[in-house]
């Protein structure tokens, strides 16, 4: 039997609709690894995954990076906050004076005075949130599979969307790889490149 295809996903990524598509498709296993978004790219340079969906930004200094989709950016707030009473959108404008529990990938800060956070994982912000402090901006998926009750969640509609990825090095730039990445741009197996 083959060496199985391990492909790392970032929390929000969703590969399932691709499994399921190359298990249709290819005998090789495939073997799906959760990674944190910290994590994302290590198992990529140390070799123990073969290719990895990411949330861009990241390094692509010796990897192939195909971009994949694209997906809003939201704020997420106490069910009490004053969020909770915009309509469904907001600007980063409405956002000046909130604290961020959680540093914004972008570097996009509010202009109030920023209290030290300790790193947090999405969900221990948004159980933060949840109890009365700050808000924290995530990407929709991430906000989704951490929703709760206690908390409410707006779009950002003047940040850029998060972009996830598939990358590789690029001296795994083989068949098998070549496949896979067929698989997520829609290529069955009677589709030719």
């Amino acid at each position: 039997m083959s060496r199985p295809l391990r492909i790392g996903f970032v929390t929000g990524a969703t590969p399932d609709k691709w499994a399921r598509n190359w298990r249709d498709q290819r005998s090789e296993p495939l073997e799906l690894v959760p990674v944190t978004e910290a994590e994302q790219l290590d198992g990529i340079r140390d070799g123990t995954l073969d290719m990895a969906l990411v949330r861009l930004p990241v390094d692509q200094d010796g990897l192939h990076c195909v971009r994949l989709y694209d997906e809003v950016q939201l704020a997420v707030a106490s069910r009490e906050h004053v969020l909770a009473a915009a309509d469904d959108e907001v600007t980063t404008a409405d956002l000046v004076d909130e604290q961020l529990v959680r540093p914004h990938p972008s570097g996009w800060q509010p202009t109030a005075e920023q209290l030290d956070w300790p790193p947090m994982t999405e969900q221990e912000a948004i159980e933060t949130v949840a109890a009365g402090t700050g808000i924290v901006i995530l990407p929709m998926s991430v906000a989704r599979l951490h929703q709760r009750k206690d908390v409410v969640t707006r779009v950002v509609s003047d940040l850029e969307p998060t972009t996830i990825a598939l990358v590789w090095r690029i001296e795994r730039d083989d068949e098998v790889t070549q496949t896979f990445v067929g698989v997520t741009k829609g290529r069955t197996a009677r589709s030719s490149r």
